[in-house]
């Protein structure tokens, strides 16, 4: 099998120079390496030609559409029986892509997804960020599960791999941002499609390095999950409102506390309660009471950016729908 390495990016050849260097350690030598510059104003050229004598890779430029129909324009030039989609700001294992052809024959898979996890290397934020999503007492949980609500596993873009014959049947993304990948995934599996989630075939992600950048990053998140309902409406399950009631209990709380303190003391030891199940959470899984606290904080941010996210694009399709 010969696979297709796709990377679209988007001003980061730090990270992308990261990335390929984990590229170079693969056990699995069978594929070649696509990048493309989705209209960047920071280019990696230079950082591709450092690779040129030591991966079969090749780099285009184009103008910047978002990430969808960056991949879209890499699968067109793309030359494997299956693409593997990576974002620039991930590091893989050497066993990567050994892992990935392990799991499609075992599996047989058309489509799959890998799970995401923290590295040694990252700082306490970034550890705190991946902890929040991928905590089971956020929308996190659900994200590394074989099957998501209600139906198959929808992998997600960080780390996602398609069939050439995927590509021919759908060709490829339809939307290029807000919620693109999943809204992929489910019309991939609509048309018949296996899917399946390769456990050992993780990615350190390091997503965001400030709380501020990931808010943006989560907001956009919450927003996406209604955009998706516009092609699917049945795909928006009730987890998916979790983080917007969460919106609306913590904000009612402050309220409720500077106007009636006694009902506002009541609804704040709830919120206590499910804040120490979160820190106790990180506390198991990092091991570290910083890394814990700002576990708490990313967690706080993650479902009110979320919540905030999902209400106003929600109120937003409510109101495009009564005037049709």
């Amino acid at each position: 099998m010969f696979f297709s390495v796709i990377i679209p990016v988007y001003n980061r050849p730090q990270e992308l120079d990261e990335l390929l260097a984990c590229l170079i350690q693969q056990n699995y030598s069978n594929f070649e390496v696509i990048i493309i510059e989705d209209g960047s104003v920071e280019d990696s050229k230079t950082i591709v030609k450092k690779y040129h004598s030591s991966l079969n890779i090749s780099y285009f430029v184009k103008e910047n559409g978002g990430q969808g129909f960056a991949r879209n324009y890499a699968f067109e030039r793309a030359k494997g029986d299956f693409f593997v989609i990576l974002d620039s700001d991930a590091l893989i294992e050497p066993n990567y892509l050994q892992a990935v052809y392990e799991g499609i024959h075992r599996d047989q898979l058309d489509l799959f997804g890998g799970p995401d996890q923290d590295h040694p290397s990252f700082s306490p934020v970034q550890k705190a960020i991946s902890f929040a999503m991928t905590s089971l007492f956020t929308t996190g949980g659900i994200r590394g599960k074989a099957k998501n609500v209600g139906g198959q596993f929808h992998p997600r873009s960080f780390n996602m791999g398609i069939s050439r014959k995927v590509w021919e049947a759908t060709q490829g993304f339809k939307i290029t941002r807000m919620g693109e990948d999943i809204e992929f995934s489910i019309r991939c599996i609509s048309f018949g499609f296996k899917s399946g989630l390769i456990p050992e075939a993780f990615i350190y992600h390091k997503r965001r390095t400030s709380f501020s950048q990931f808010y943006k990053q989560i907001h956009f998140f919450g927003r996406a999950r209604i955009n998706i309902s516009r092609f699917f409406p049945a795909e928006l399950k009730w987890v998916h409102f979790f983080p917007a009631c969460y919106f609306i209990y913590f904000w009612n709380t402050v309220l409720l506390n500077i106007l009636i303190p006694p009902i506002g003391n009541i609804l704040f030891a709830g919120l206590f309660m499910y804040w120490m199940a979160i820190f106790l959470d990180a506390l198991l899984k990092t091991k570290s009471l910083k890394v814990s606290l700002l576990g708490l904080i990313a967690a706080n941010i993650q479902l009110l950016a979320y919540g905030q996210g999902f209400i106003e694009e929600g109120l937003k399709k409510i109101t495009n729908n009564s005037q049709e």
